[in-house]
């Protein structure tokens, strides 16, 4: 087994108490981040359908120390992904502006399509920017699910799950999607 320090690329999949998740890196960075599924399998055939996923399971330091991340997510912990390493190699400049723009989003705090448009320089490109975010290859650590429609509307979500996914991350953020609770609900009666 080579020593962690030379292990350039890999995969996991790791059991959360929200579902098993996945990721691949490479000697860049992080490649893959699969979201939440019921299985394991599910998973590993969502990575592999990637080119450039290796087979390998050894893990760098930062991998692991990764992986106690999402884990600490998962189990509803404030976590900030922005210093995780991000291979995006052969992504085009407008995702990238647009990747860079959502990563500066802290824990529950979101944004709009359009907003985040415009913060990344590309202001009036809401629906674009929706398509962008629909492909990103690591959500969580580039925090897709805290961009929102316009009117603070959940919007779309590609994850499995789709909007319910991502209503789900943002509740566990302590972000609430939709209208307020009833006054009387809100004082227990």
């Amino acid at each position: 087994m080579k020593p962690l320090s030379e292990i350039t690329a890999g995969h996991a999949v790791l059991e959360t108490v929200i579902g098993f998740m996945g990721i691949a890196w490479n000697e860049k960075g992080l490649i893959r981040l699969c979201l939440p599924e019921r299985s394991r399998e599910a998973v590993e055939r969502r990575l592999f359908r990637h080119p450039g996923v290796s087979t390998s399971t050894d893990q760098p330091q930062w991998v692991v120390e990764l992986i106690a991340s999402i884990k600490a997510y998962a189990a509803g912990e404030d976590v900030d992904f922005s210093d995780v390493p991000v291979d995006l190699d052969g992504i085009d400049d407008f995702r990238l502006a647009i990747y860079d723009a959502a990563r500066k989003l802290g824990f529950g705090e979101t944004t709009t399509y359009g907003e985040l448009a415009k913060r990344a320089g590309h202001a009036g490109l809401a629906r674009e920017t929706g398509a962008a975010l629909g492909a990103n290859p690591v959500p969580l650590v580039i925090p897709c699910h805290r961009i929102l429609a316009a009117g603070g509307k959940i919007g779309g979500f590609s994850a499995p799950g789709g909007s319910a996914t991502k209503e789900k991350m943002l509740a566990m953020e302590g972000v609430r999607v939709g209208p307020p609770p009833a006054a009387q609900a809100s004082f227990g009666f």
